[in-house]
């Protein structure tokens, strides 16, 4: 089974019509929400750092244990400082992974949670992240 790879989607910003405001509530809308034109921009809710966000598209299965499947489009930031437990974004060996940056025993790992995949050791000196998933957009088979 391939590790889970990435290749950037042409995404096109946009605004949507939020659905949102009444998620959860219970009892009778307010009359005047009828007539609210709100919009939902999915940038302004995921994207805190603009000029250091991108957006790419999943390819495998190794990260399912952690939500994150084969099609899904990853929000990745490269202002946020990566910590471990952070799933980040980094080159290894000349391919480009998604993986959770994990400490175990004293030394560093990128974990994929998938039992078919090894953790791979790495040399923090060496390492190099290119961004935090901040956000996973997953569609639902239709």
């Amino acid at each position: 089974m391939p590790d889970t790879t990435l290749h950037t989607p042409p995404l096109r910003p946009g605004a949507f019509p939020s659905t949102a405001s009444r998620a959860g509530l219970t009892g009778f809308p307010s009359p005047a929400e009828n007539y609210a034109e709100r919009t939902l921009d999915l940038n302004e809710c995921l994207v805190k750092h603009p000029a250091a966000t991108f957006f790419m598209r999943v390819e495998g299965h190794s990260m399912q244990a952690h939500s994150i499947h084969h099609g899904d489009i990853l929000v990745v930031d490269r202002a946020v400082s990566a910590c471990f437990g952070h799933i980040v974004v980094a080159p290894i060996d000349g391919e480009i992974l998604v993986k959770r940056l994990e400490q175990r025993h004293g030394r560093a790992f990128l974990c994929s949670g998938h039992p078919d995949h090894a953790p791979i050791p790495i040399n923090e000196r060496s390492l190099q992240i290119w961004g935090v998933v901040r956000s996973v957009i997953h569609e639902f088979p239709l």
